[in-house]
């Protein structure tokens, strides 16, 4: 829908980044129900994995919050236009006019030209990152664990833990659980896993953030999205790791 409004003229290229950033704790929710819930919890058990939700979800409301008020600086009525005026309809418009036959109808219309746009520009991207990732080791990023682990006094067993959840989340957890307590505190695990987030963008942003923005925004706004996307949220964890390592 934010594609929409953008392209229709609503929203402007400010409006639009601010929108994103502000949906980021609502994505963060529907995550808990889908993911950190049903599977992070039960390997990590109830207090490390309330912590490191605890954590993620605290990062995630800075960054709405951050989007919040950065709407109230930088934008102005130009960022924003009418609906009507720009021909776009607002969900619930005009339902009494049309039947749900003409609805449906419509949707199916509308989306098949989304598609026609969307899947020819997803499926260059995709081929494109699936040989770049087939030529070069990617993971190679995750060499950057050792300073970061160093620099913040974590333990040595931090490094291979960091490696391993930056490349998958799951396995990552799989890895530091049993260190806990032992070779971790709670609250040095939880900053573990955080800066394996951290490391983890160098390889989930080629691999997947490029081809989905690229897709959906093409590459100059996709690429505005993905840089205030990683620069918000490196701010907001290195943070949270700052407040769990006091």
């Amino acid at each position: 829908m934010l594609k929409e409004y953008r392209d229709a003229g609503v929203l402007s290229d400010r409006a639009t980044l601010v929108a994103i950033t502000i949906n980021t704790f609502f994505g963060f929710v529907q995550h808990i129900f889908t993911f950190y819930a049903p599977v992070l919890l039960p390997i990590l058990g109830l207090r490390l994995g309330l912590m490191y939700v605890g954590a993620r979800a605290a990062v995630s409301l800075g960054i709405t919050a951050a989007g919040v008020l950065a709407g109230a600086v930088v934008l102005s009525e130009d960022d924003v236009a009418s609906a009507s005026d720009a021909g776009v309809t607002m969900p619930g418009e005009d339902a009494a006019d049309e039947s749900t036959r003409e609805t449906v109808a419509g949707a199916v219309t509308k989306t098949g030209g989304k598609l026609k746009t969307l899947v020819p520009r997803l499926a260059v991207v995709y081929a494109a990152v699936v040989f770049l990732t087939e030529t070069y080791d990617v993971t190679a990023f995750t060499a950057a664990a050792e300073p970061l682990t160093s620099v913040l006094g974590l333990p040595g067993v931090a490094v291979p833990a960091v490696a391993t959840f930056a490349v998958d989340t799951t396995t990552g957890a799989i890895f530091i659980a049993p260190h806990v307590p032992g070779e971790f505190t709670a609250g040095e695990a939880v900053a573990t896993m955080l800066v394996g987030g951290i490391v983890s963008f160098a390889v989930s942003t080629f691999k997947r953030s490029i081809p989905f923005q690229y897709g959906i925004w093409g590459a100059r706004f996709g690429s505005k999205v993905i840089a205030v996307n990683i620069a918000a949220k490196v701010v907001f964890i290195s943070a949270a790791i700052a407040v769990l390592l006091v």
